[in-house]
């Protein structure tokens, strides 16, 4: 199974403590954080990785190669301006060799069973299948709806602090759908998605409880530094 791992923002958040390489290559116990993330993708039978890479993103394909040496077949789709998400997923499907993809941040780390969301696509029929997580305030981000495991609501603010379930940033796409995106820079958060759901496109998925980092601040980054250190993590 195929994945475009997003690694292509400038990480200006992290930029205090990783200021030398893209977010994604910051360094855990002397492997880019990435490596962790396709150790994941890799033992659940994903081998063939398109690396959607931008700021000095030369960084991630001299250190991947051509993905032999970590279980995968890698290729590299680089930005030449900065595309947004939906258009680094364009941009990343020019190396597509099957008819749907998995889609997901490569500075962010989430344990899920990716069987489950193949599953559910096919059986939905649906066009996009995603993952959302549950948080104790679902006012510091958009809320996510889903009803019969259909997605009915997405990047709904409210101001009400309560429990609730958000994005949790990873898609199995089809190819078919990647062709709507139009050229240029696109978000698939703000622009595609609230587009898809009043076309009435078919978009779904399940909410998983599994360990999940974002490596975006200092502070998460040295949480995943410990709990590596600490075994939280094991393969």
């Amino acid at each position: 199974m195929e994945a475009i791992l997003l690694a292509g923002g400038l990480g200006t958040r992290l930029r205090s403590v990783v200021s030398d390489r893209p977010k994604p290559m910051a360094l855990i116990q002397g492997r880019p954080f990435m490596e962790y993330v396709i150790r994941e993708l890799a033992l659940q039978g994903i081998d063939q990785i398109i690396f959607a890479v931008g700021y000095k993103g030369s960084m991630v394909e001299e250190y991947f190669g051509d993905g032999r040496a970590f279980g995968i077949k890698a290729s590299y789709a680089y930005e030449e301006t900065l595309l947004g998400t939906a258009g680094a997923i364009k941009n990343g499907a020019r190396y597509m060799e099957g008819e749907q993809v998995l889609v997901l941040n490569a500075d962010t780390f989430y344990r899920l069973d990716y069987g489950r969301l193949r599953a559910q696509k096919e059986e939905q029929e649906l066009d996009m299948a995603l993952v959302l997580r549950q948080v104790e305030d679902v006012s510091r981000y958009g809320q996510a709806v889903l009803t019969g495991g259909r997605l009915m609501g997405f990047n709904e603010k409210t101001r009400d602090p309560k429990p609730g379930t958000i994005n949790g940033g990873v898609y199995l796409m089809t190819r078919e759908l990647i062709r709507q995106i139009p050229d240029g820079k696109v978000s698939l958060e703000n622009d595609m998605i609230p587009k898809w759901l009043l076309e009435g496109r078919r978009l779904g998925g399940f909410v998983n409880d599994g360990y999940f980092i974002d490596i975006g601040v200092p502070d998460d980054y040295y949480r995943f530094m410990e709990d590596v250190e600490k075994g939280v993590l094991t393969w």
